[in-house]
């Protein structure tokens, strides 16, 4: 078939067509402004039958914005019926016979399986990007291990993500898993890190030269918490 007027798809494989080309197809004497001003009085609704777009073109004086609209197939047949003249009538036939073309089982199975290849393609791309992640956080969660709160900032660097322990402590902090309040307690797990399982508090008894022991207390993230 002979292309007389592109007919291009979007993503939801409707067929659209440029009112632009179409006007100009027709040979309309009024201008494009006004013609598809008055094309639209007779019941198209802007974002269901049609989309406005901007295109840059250059001018003489530089680049000018110029509107343009993309029409769905069924509503540039019905303009180019009420046009009722020759090129009218040569148009919507032409629209007939495209989609008689994009109806036909064999383009129907077509597009299916382009459609299916595309969804292939999106779903190993985020896989791909995934699997890294999946395979740490299996890792990490199914250990008994838990560790400082450093070792976990170096953990994260490895996977990409460029922090220290001193800004993965502010972070904890700002974010309520650690207590920011400045005392005995600074640093220490928040009762609702704790109660999700996120951090234990490891306690070490230090035994000082005066004879007198004190216990010191170390904020340990867990393989949940890892997660």
């Amino acid at each position: 078939m002979n292309e007389l007027i592109k007919v291009s798809t979007n993503e939801n494989d409707e067929q659209l067509v440029s009112g632009r080309e179409l006007h100009g197809f027709l040979e309309v004497a009024t201008e494009y402004k006004k013609w598809f001003s008055r094309m639209t009085e007779y019941g198209f609704v802007e974002n269901e039958d049609f989309i406005r777009v901007t295109q840059k073109c250059p001018t003489l004086g530089g680049v000018q914005n110029i509107t343009d609209h993309l029409m769905k197939l069924d509503m540039a047949k019905e303009i180019s019926m009420i046009q009722r003249s020759e090129k009218g009538k040569q148009a919507r036939h032409y629209f007939l016979q495209v989609e008689k073309a994009w109806n036909n089982p064999e383009m129907v199975v077509q597009r299916a399986l382009k459609i299916q290849t595309r969804k292939v393609k999106a779903l190993q791309m985020e896989n791909a990007e995934l699997k890294p992640k999946a395979l740490f956080a299996d890792s990490v969660s199914a250990s008994h291990t838990s560790i400082l709160v450093g070792d976990l900032a170096k953990l994260i660097k490895q996977n990409g993500v460029d922090i220290g322990a001193r800004r993965l402590f502010k972070w904890l902090r700002e974010k309520g898993y650690l207590i920011k309040r400045k005392g005995t307690d600074w640093n220490m797990p928040t009762q609702k890190s704790m109660d999700l399982g996120l951090f234990e508090v490891k306690e070490t008894v230090v035994s000082h030269s005066d004879g007198h022991t004190s216990i010191n207390k170390t904020p340990k993230v867990t393989g949940k918490g890892q997660v």
